[in-house]
């Protein structure tokens, strides 16, 4: 292994709820009712433009032009207020030894603010990937594959650490180490090369994995 792909939402930071009680939030302003917690489980890593046009078709309904803008608005304000990095991330990023940075779905903006609240910004000065810069999203590779070529590794030295199966996918498509992060989920994702539950077994399971 000489490079770590990290995801950002629900991966580096402890976003996923938060990011979808916004919407849920939105949503209602709008009459729809949908609890955060059904949209983490449907949408998870999804792309919003694909999130949207699904939710408008189940209901029937066309959002504002407004609605993408006031839904982020809605989501700066809740990472102000209650975003942290997800369990374990600090101690991990001080523990690697080979280079590591982000390749995200989210835009740019979103990904730097989130890096700020929650204190990780100085740990990805000059190594960050958004899916709106590359025009590709997860469970397409291209994102994974254009990280990995401005970081100057090549794609099979790569492992990327995920939090939904588009990208397990993803990383299993570009041809990497696909690392599962399911704090939460009991039961084994096959798809996956490693299953972590928390950070703090990154290393070990790793390890393991890359043991003749």
């Amino acid at each position: 292994m000489k490079l770590v792909i990290f995801d950002c939402d629900g991966t580096l930071v402890d976003s996923e709820l938060l990011c979808n009680l916004g919407l849920e939030h939105q949503l209602a302003e709008l009459g729809i009712q949908c609890k955060a917690e059904d949209l983490v489980q449907r949408f998870r890593g999804g792309k919003l433009a694909n999130i949207l046009a699904n939710l408008e078709q189940e209901f029937s309904t066309s959002f504002p032009a407004s609605f993408e803008q006031q839904y982020r608005a809605k989501v700066d304000k809740l990472f102000d207020q209650h975003l942290i990095p997800c369990d374990g991330v600090v101690d991990l990023l001080e523990s690697l030894t080979v280079p590591f940075c982000i390749a995200s779905s989210a835009p740019r903006t979103k990904i730097e603010r989130a890096l700020q609240v929650t204190g990780l910004s100085h740990y990805f000065t000059e190594c960050i990937f958004s899916s709106y810069e590359v025009g590709s999203w997860k469970p397409e590779p291209d994102l994974f594959l254009h990280a990995a070529k401005s970081m100057q590794v090549k794609p099979q030295d790569c492992c990327v650490l995920e939090d939904s199966y588009l990208g397990i996918e993803a990383a299993n498509r570009a041809n990497m180490v696909s690392v599962y992060y399911a704090p939460n989920m009991g039961e084994k994702y096959p798809k996956a090369s490693v299953q972590i539950a928390h950070m703090s077994e990154f290393n070990h399971k790793m390890a393991q994995h890359e043991s003749p």
